[in-house]
């Protein structure tokens, strides 16, 4: 790094708020993504919006590449720093600002924890519906910039739906405010929709303020066996057919569920192909009513077995449960790629049916679950980074996985963003005019191209596939 950029930048943030040895480097290298690695050049904890300004001018002065870094959760190297660079922590941004009761709104630093959040804001009486898996150790930063979803996604919706406002430091250290705290508000271009789930490549966010909604009176869960991974997927079509939205409806196959009893030990049944977990909230009546009615729906589509949860601790175990499938699964093989593939609810059991059928065209070893309430399947396959044969086979798989789920009308990815993993695939989904509209944004906002370089923009973008899997 260039000496004076470096010395004025210490003398901003403070030298004990700056790691550059190569042991402290390596910490920040890499991020919850499989088999991807970069070495920044600086790794630096600002305490407000006005050191990060003053450092975004140097970094725009000196063409240095900037990298902000919420905990690392990220699933698509979204935060490995391509270019080296500096990466910027929040660990030192992480309070609340401002708790607005009769606004329903609540304005936070970017390094709260997620979970933190919504313990505070739950112990207050009120609601902040988004919970991605990770939320114990994920931050609200992180989550905007990915626009991170979760298992209430289906009911309540995803990060975007509770963004009111934002404060970003722009690429040229100037520092914008959006939105607020305001229910109406159409004067110009939707800034903070721009910028929510743009990945660090636009600004850095240094300040959220969030719609809050009242706490939901009542909640039941229960679960439900199948012994087809079909009749599973059918009868969360038939939920949401039958004018019910669950704010909870989760798929797990067998793989999955056999990895997370060997890691919880809790009783869940390993004979069985597939398992729902479905959960309502709100009036106790109705929440009463849907539930039994859900469970009526499964057992009409072929569960073989279901059974609501008879107390709190019980509810919380299998919901624990299906936010440590990533961590089960990951304890059977050395290397572990979460993927990401969405499609329309009403296709969800073909999605199903195609993944299983891709998997076994190409030998390799993929365990499904996700958010099936809202068709957001997470492919998840169990292989070896030291197996350059199988690893090549898992890259053809997931290429037919994303195919797939664009010819079903699907998505590349739900929830865990493009980065750097998915780029080359980002033009599958938005056509040569999107890229060239996003490009154009891109440019207007960093035109030195400082801000998260090499993410969402590929160099290439892959051939697309001719898949005869499955069709």
């Amino acid at each position: 790094m260039n000496k004076q950029a470096l010395e004025k930048i210490i003398r901003i943030i403070g030298k004990q708020h700056v790691k550059n040895s190569v042991a402290q480097l390596l910490a920040y290298s890499y991020d919850a993504t499989a088999n991807f690695q970069r070495l920044p050049e600086l790794v630096i904890s600002p305490a407000n919006a006005e050191e990060i300004s003053e450092v975004v001018k140097i970094c725009n002065e000196y063409m240095i590449p900037i990298v902000p870094r919420g905990s690392g959760t990220n699933l698509a190297a979204g935060t490995v720093p391509h270019d080296g660079g500096i990466v910027f922590l929040f660990n030192r941004m992480d309070q609340i600002i401002d708790f607005d009761k009769e606004n329903l709104t609540i304005t936070v630093q970017p390094g709260l924890i997620s979970a933190k959040l919504c313990e505070f804001v739950e112990g207050n009486g009120l609601f902040y519906p988004p919970d991605p898996s990770s939320m114990k150790i994920s931050t609200i930063g992180g989550n905007v910039s990915e626009n991170s979803g979760g298992l209430r996604g289906l009911k309540y919706g995803v990060t975007k739906d509770y963004v009111k406002g934002l404060q970003v430091v722009l690429p040229n250290g100037e520092i914008l405010q959006t939105g607020g705290k305001l229910a109406k508000d159409v004067a110009g271009y939707d800034l903070t929709s721009l910028l929510v789930g743009s990945e660090g490549t636009l600004g850095i966010i240094t300040e959220i303020t969030l719609k809050l909604i009242p706490l939901p009176q009542h909640k039941m869960t229960s679960i439900a066996y199948f012994n087809s991974l079909e009749d599973a997927a059918k009868t969360v079509s038939a939920i949401i057919a039958s004018k019910i939205i669950p704010v909870t409806l989760e798929f797990l196959d067998k793989k999955t569920i056999a990895a997370i009893e060997q890691f919880m030990q809790i009783g869940l049944s390993t004979e069985v192909e597939a398992m729902l977990l479905l959960e309502q909230d709100g009036d106790p009546h109705q929440v009463e009513r849907d539930v039994k009615e859900m469970v009526r729906i499964a057992n009409d589509n072929g569960a073989i077995f279901t059974q609501i949860a008879k107390d709190e601790q019980e509810v919380e175990q299998l919901k624990t449960a299906r936010r440590v499938a990533l961590s089960a699964l990951s304890k059977l093989r050395p290397t572990v790629i979460l993927e990401d593939a969405t499609v329309p609810r009403s296709e969800l059991a073909e999605m199903v049916r195609r993944i299983n059928a891709i998997a076994e065209k190409h030998n390799v070893d993929i365990a499904t679950f996700g958010h099936a309430g809202d068709g957001n399947l997470h492919p998840t396959c169990l292989t070896d980074i030291r197996n350059q044969d199988e690893m090549q086979r898992v890259e053809e798989a997931f290429e037919e996985i994303f195919e797939a789920a664009l010819s079903l009308g699907g998505t590349i990815t739900g929830e865990h963003g493009v980065g750097e993993m998915k780029s080359p695939y980002l033009e599958w989904k938005i056509g040569p005019v999107g890229m060239a509209v996003m490009k154009s944004i891109k440019q207007a906002f960093d035109p030195n191209n400082i801000m998260n370089p090499g993410k969402v923009f590929a160099k290439e973008t892959k051939k697309r596939v001719v898949v005869h899997v499955g069709n």
